[in-house]
């Protein structure tokens, strides 16, 4: 075992820094919408940033050309099931025949629970989808936490930090990080464009992921790594 690793698996970070409150802040804002949001309360700014991605004298149509409406529905296809299959199926797949088989083991792992408590809390919750625009894309569950926003966010979050670990380079997982973020923030607005979801289940759903997976990466995925060849 190579000593970058060793010392990544025992590394521990003071509380106070960004990847440490970050992930309590979004676990703490999460409990905090779903409690809020069970209790049947709503916000009033979710309807007003819905309506705003909607043509004003007629709510039934999005704001754009054809060729943009077309592109959003693009883009939220890849938070989807099949989506992102297809994206943890290829980071699991390159870990592997790489020779990192735990952190291949704990990606799907990990994703795996993260689709049971999705569907879990959906229908714990119950929440209803947006009724105040027409649904320019299909729903089959309920509306919180959007599922597309949190795995989106756990899937991509956990395989740039996975492919991270398994580099062993700041630059490397650096970069997975951003392309992750900027995929993340698109399927999450696409959802909210689209009329299928409030903001706050958009928001809900970022919450929990960023929390799911820095809890991953960091408790599961570092002694997963520190077990792999070097």
């Amino acid at each position: 075992m190579s000593e970058p690793v060793h010392a990544l698996s025992r590394a521990s970070a003071p509380w106070w820094q960004p990847r440490v409150l970050a992930p309590v802040a979004a676990a703490l804002a999460f409990v905090a919408l779903a409690a809020f949001i069970a209790s049947g309360h709503s916000f009033a700014f979710d309807t007003r940033l819905v309506l705003l991605f909607r043509d004003p004298a007629n709510p039934a149509v999005p704001i754009g050309p054809t060729w943009f409406q077309e592109a959003v529905r693009d883009m939220t296809a890849l938070g989807s099931f099949v989506g992102l299959f297809f994206m943890a199926t290829t980071a699991t797949l390159a870990l592997w025949l790489c020779g990192y088989r735990h952190l291949a083991v704990g990606l799907v792992a990990s994703l795996l629970a993260a689709v049971l408590v999705s569907s879990g809390l959906k229908i714990a919750i119950g929440r209803e989808r947006p009724d105040i625009v027409a649904h320019t894309a299909l729903t089959f569950t309920a509306s919180f936490p959007s599922g597309h926003a949190f795995l989106s966010a756990l899937t991509l979050l956990s395989i740039a930090g996975f492919v991270g670990l398994a580099s062993r380079r700041d630059d490397i997982k650096r970069l997975c990080i951003v392309l992750a973020w900027v995929m993340i923030v698109l399927i999450g607005l696409s959802r909210i464009y689209l009329g299928v979801h409030w903001p706050t289940d958009v928001i809900g759903g970022w919450c929990l992921g960023i929390a799911w997976s820095s809890v991953a990466v960091t408790w599961f995925g570092r002694r997963m790594a520190a077990s792999d060849p070097a």
